[in-house]
C-alpha cells in the first residue's frame, strides 16, 4: 500500500490566482526555475488573455528564482507594456537577484500587493 501523506518532492509554482479591481494578483511560492517555468508561462497566458489592466505577481513566499523563470516574467512584461506587470514583496533574495540582474529596472517592484495594485 501506499502513502497518500507524503508530500511531493515541488510544491507548485502557482499558489493562487486572483482577480481584483485593478486587475489579477498571481500568488507565486517556493523555487521558479526551469523545471517549472513553463507552469508560469502557462498561468501568466492565460492571465493577459484575460486583458488585465495590470498584473501582480505576489512574491512574498518565493524562495528563489532563476533566469528561465525572470525571463517568463520578462517575456510577460513585454506583452503587457511598462506598467502592465508588477512585482510585489520579493524577499531580500530575490531582490537581491533582481538587482544584481538589472531587471529591477524593468519590473516595477513593490513592497507590497496593495501598493503594486496601486501602481
Amino acid at each position: 500500500m501506499g502513502d497518500d501523506s507524503v508530500a511531493p518532492l515541488r510544491e507548485p509554482p502557482v499558489r493562487g490566482v486572483e482577480t481584483v479591481e485593478r486587475g489579477i494578483v498571481l500568488r507565486l511560492g517556493g523555487e521558479l526555475d526551469l523545471y517549472n517555468a513553463e507552469e508560469l508561462r502557462g498561468v501568466l497566458g492565460d492571465a493577459i488573455a484575460s486583458s488585465p489592466e495590470r498584473i501582480v505577481i505576489d512574491m512574498t513566499d518565493v524562495e528563489f528564482i532563476d533566469s528561465t523563470a525572470l525571463g517568463v516574467l520578462i517575456e510577460a512584461r513585454s506583452k503587457l507594456g511598462r506598467d502592465g506587470l508588477a512585482l510585489a514583496a520579493p524577499q531580500l533574495d530575490t531582490r537581491r537577484t533582481l538587482q544584481v540582474s538589472g531587471l529591477d529596472r524593468h519590473l516595477p517592484v513593490h513592497d507590497t500587493v496593495a501598493d503594486a495594485l496601486a501602481g
